[in-house]
């Protein structure tokens, strides 16, 4: 109902804007267009380093963080940026006039702009959405992409115990680290795709990924505490930079 009436007042004003054009029309037709371009072209520019910068830092997939995977579904996640109501609600927040009475300079053309980037992004790219997801072929895994998965997270594992056997061979390790390594090289194919072992297993691996962002987590916190506190040492009377610095670099 919100979403409707302010559409529908944007849908007044613009009748009084063109009412009171007097010949620039086409200029804000041209205005309209070129900041349509612009809106559009940040946001590419934006989602193609932070969709890469993304993947890097995540190293570990995680179900509850999508993250497009490939650039098919970049360009859909790009084309899916749409603006409506908060677009409508700026450009109606702008008065209608100054503190002196006069007309708010340039309101025509910020309401005209408005309505153009809804246009271009809610109407325009929400109509051809269906069509670009249907040609880029971006959909749900396959089945012979999650067949291909699963058995690229058993040759995962089994590398990876095959390695840790290597290295048992000529190290000694306690009996608790031991454990703790066959566990984390059994964990590398739960942690490609979950569903190639049981449900027991799946929530212990759960589990330990959880207890493991807890303890980085704090761990984190840690460091930065004590890193403050060497910095805060720096301003110390007496206290050398030399010392400080090659405390840092130990933390």
């Amino acid at each position: 109902l919100v979403t409707g009436v302010a559409f529908g007042l944007i849908g007044l004003e613009l009748h009084s804007v063109f009412g009171t054009a007097d010949g620039h029309a086409l200029e804000m037709v041209g205005w309209g267009l070129a900041i349509v371009a612009v809106v559009v072209g940040v946001r590419l520019l934006w989602l193609l380093p932070a969709t890469w910068l993304a993947k890097r830092l995540h190293t570990r997939r995680d179900v509850s963080e999508e993250i497009p995977t490939s650039w098919r579904e970049t360009v859909v996640m790009w084309w899916a940026g749409m603006r409506g109501v908060a677009s409508v609600a700026l450009a109606l927040a702008v008065p209608l006039e100054t503190d002196d009475g006069q007309p708010f300079p340039g309101r025509d053309e910020i309401i005209f702009i408005a309505f153009a980037v809804i246009m271009a992004t809610l109407v325009f790219q929400g109509l051809t959405l269906p069509w670009l997801v249907r040609k880029l072929r971006v959909g749900a895994d396959t089945e012979a992409e999650e067949a291909l998965e699963r058995d690229l997270a058993v040759r995962a594992a089994k590398a990876a115990k095959y390695r840790l056997k290597e290295i048992q061979e000529v190290e000694e390790f306690p009996e608790e680290v031991m454990e703790r390594l066959q566990r984390a090289a059994y964990d590398i194919g739960a942690r490609i795709s979950p569903d190639m072992v049981d449900e027991e297993r799946r929530e212990a691996y759960a589990q330990r990924a959880e207890r493991f962002k807890a303890i980085s987590r704090v761990q984190r916190e840690m460091m930065s505490a004590a890193r403050h506190e060497v910095l805060s040492a720096r301003s110390e009377p007496g206290s050398d930079p030399e010392v400080v610095d090659r405390v840092l670099r130990y933390l």
